[in-house]
């Protein structure tokens, strides 16, 4: 079982149960973490936190804690199995990340054309307000702007007609 499936399967009370600790109707604990005469463990579904010494994690965290082993150990002990990961597997988790890169750095290309574009648009309408009407320079800003316009609209995906 992975620690995902694992965390499915056990509720933090499950885990807690298992060491004599028994959450009032509230959900709290005297913590086993610190020395304490009031109950300041509270007990999540799925996690815990301490609000006297400020211990907090999940199931995992918690078995760790308490029998001071490290993680592989508290994972198999909850029946959770290790398996060394093979090339098609390490190959799998690269190609994922490498997928989840490219495409971030596309987004990044698209918001830098889409700023731009913006930035030409708004210098060729002020060109054209500054400009005599019809003169060379407002008809050369005129088709700019126009062809940025069909630009934008390709960029936002809709098609101009």
């Amino acid at each position: 079982m992975t620690s995902e499936e694992i965390k499915d399967c056990y509720s933090m009370r499950d885990i807690v149960g298992r060491y004599g600790f028994i959450p009032d109707r509230k959900g709290f604990i005297s913590c086993p973490f610190h020395q304490e005469n009031t109950a300041s463990m509270r007990i999540y579904e799925k996690d815990y936190n301490c609000f006297g010494c400020g211990e907090n994690g999940d199931i995992f965290d918690f078995i760790m804690r308490i029998e001071d082993v490290n993680f592989k150990e508290a994972f198999q002990s909850l029946g959770g199995t290790y398996r060394k990961p093979s090339f098609s597997s390490d190959l799998a988790v690269y190609r994922s990340r490498k997928k989840k890169e490219m495409a971030r750095k596309t987004r990044e290309r698209q918001a830098e054309k889409k700023r731009l574009n913006h930035m030409l648009i708004s210098v060729y309408r002020t060109y054209m307000e500054r400009s005599e009407p019809f003169s060379d320079i407002w008809c050369d800003c005129y088709n700019a702007l126009q062809y940025q316009l069909y630009i934008q609209g390709e960029l936002n995906g809709t098609k101009m007609r």
